[in-house]
C-alpha cells in the first residue's frame, strides 16, 4: 500500500470503507464532517 494516498476512511470501522482508505480519492464517511464541508462549499449531496 502507498500511504501517500491515505484518506479519512483510515479511521472507519466498516471493513468495506477500510478497504478504500488508500484510494487516491478524498473520501468522507457519511456524517457531520461531510455535510459541513458540502454546505461550506455550496455543493449538493
Amino acid at each position: 500500500m502507498n500511504d501517500k494516498h491515505t484518506n479519512r476512511l483510515i479511521h472507519a470501522t466498516s471493513p468495506y470503507l477500510l478497504q478504500h482508505a488508500h484510494n487516491p480519492v478524498d473520501w468522507f464517511e457519511w456524517g457531520a464532517e461531510a455535510l459541513d464541508k458540502a454546505k461550506a462549499e455550496n455543493k449538493p449531496i
